[in-house]
C-alpha cells in the first residue's frame, strides 16, 4: 500500500514515524508498505536466513537479518533477509549490535508475495546494489525460480533443480541449489 502524505515527508520525518507491521518503507518520498509474508515466503524467509547463518556465522563472516531496516542513500528500505559482513555490522559503544543500520547491506534477498510488485522490490534491489551492496537476490516462489543481480548489475535467471545459486564471494562457504532453496516448501 503506497501511502501519499498530504504534506512531503524527509527521511528523517518518516524515520521518526511509529513502525508499521508489515513494515514501512520510504522511497523516493512515499510511504510503502510491504504485504504481510505469507506461508511460502515465510516458510522460504526463516529457512534461508538460518542456513546462511549456520554456514556464515560461526566463522564470523557474515550474519543475516531478517526484516531489518537499512537506511541509506536516501531511502529506508526492509529486505527480507539482509546479510552484512562481520566487520560491516554495525555496533554500539559496548560491542554490541545497534539498532540502527545505516548502511547498505552486503547482500540483499527479496522474496516476491503474491500481491506485491516486482517492479518496486527489483527498484529496491538496484538502489542497494548502487550503494555498494555486493548482490541481490529476488526469490519467487510460485514460479520457483530465483533472479541474481550481480555487482555490475547484470541479471541471471536460475530455475533449474540442479542449479547451484550464485552467492557474494565473502559467502562462498555457503552453497545452495534451486531444488533445496524450494524443498523447504514441502517440508
Amino acid at each position: 500500500m503506497v501511502q501519499t502524505p498530504a504534506k512531503p515527508l524527509t527521511l528523517d520525518e518518516f524515520l521518526k514515524l511509529p513502525e508499521t507491521k508489515p513494515a514501512s518503507e520510504f522511497i523516493d518520498g512515499q510511504i510503502i508498505q510491504k504485504p504481510m509474508p505469507q506461508g511460502k515466503h515465510s516458510t522460504v524467509q526463516l529457512d534461508l536466513g538460518s542456513d546462511i547463518n549456520q554456514a556464515l556465522k560461526p566463522g564470523h563472516i557474515a550474519r543475516a537479518y531478517s526484516e531489518l531496516r537499512c537506511t541509506f542513500g536516501g531511502r529506508s528500505i526492509v529486505p527480507d533477509i539482509a546479510v552484512f559482513t562481520w566487520e560491516r555490522i554495525p555496533r554500539d559503544q559496548n560491542g554490541t549490535v545497534s539498532n540502527t543500520f545505516a548502511i547498505a547491506p552486503d547482500w540483499t534477498i527479496e522474496i516476491l508475495s503474491p500481491d506485491q510488485s516486482q517492479t518496486k522490490v527489483i527498484r529496491n534491489i538496484l538502489h542497494s546494489l548502487a550503494h555498494s551492496t555486493q548482490m541481490g537476490w529476488l526469490i519467487d516462489p510460485e514460479e520457483e525460480l530465483v533472479f541474481v543481480y550481480f555487482a555490475d548489475r547484470t541479471l541471471a535467471v536460475y530455475e533449474n533443480q540442479s542449479d547451484r545459486l550464485p552467492v557474494p564471494p565473502f559467502a562462498e562457504s555457503f552453497s545452495l541449489t534451486v531444488g533445496k532453496l524450494f524443498s523447504w516448501l514441502t517440508e
